[in-house]
């Protein structure tokens, strides 16, 4: 699991993103540039990562679920996800 203050780090990110997206897009629509390169860098959406909602894992992450691929086993192999089954053939 990641540390907690990487997590927190994250969310901080992602809240920011949020507040200053319709800003930014203003800004880049009317090419005020001097002004855009005076907002926090954490509004920057490039900055952010995608981390697993349950541990916070940054690698082995699954956009369809949001949860990283040690969690999805784990959930899939309990019944947890619908409509997941392991394969066989």
């Amino acid at each position: 699991m990641a540390r907690k203050s990487v997590i927190a780090r994250e969310k901080k990110r992602e809240r920011m993103v949020k507040k200053y997206a319709e800003f930014r897009k203003q800004l880049k629509e009317e090419g005020r540039w001097d002004e855009l390169d005076k907002l926090p860098l954490n509004s920057n959406p490039i900055r952010l990562h995608n981390r697993c909602k349950l541990t916070g894992r940054p690698k082995g992450y699954m956009r369809q679920f949001g949860i990283c691929r040690v969690k999805f086993r784990q959930m899939a192999l309990e019944g947890k996800i619908p409509g997941v089954t392991k394969a066989s053939w």
